[in-house]
């Protein structure tokens, strides 16, 4: 699970550099940059789920062995 947890991390670091090459930095509410302000957002809020759920699992594990 921790490398399944790392892998889609690593994938949504890849979209947020793929997303910022896209972003027009001179109008970035415009356009093709809105979408990729968005991809960006939705990127980040995937990483911190994935890294709430990592955590989770780690403390699941360290109670269930008490």
């Amino acid at each position: 699970m921790k490398i399944f947890v790392y892998t889609l991390a690593v994938l949504a670091l890849g979209i947020i550099i793929f997303n910022i090459t896209q972003l027009n930095f001179d109008s970035p509410f415009e356009g093709d940059s809105v979408i990729a302000l968005i991809g960006i957002a939705a990127s980040l809020c995937a990483i911190c789920i994935l890294m709430i759920f990592r955590s989770a699992k780690l403390i699941e594990q360290k109670t269930s062995r008490r």
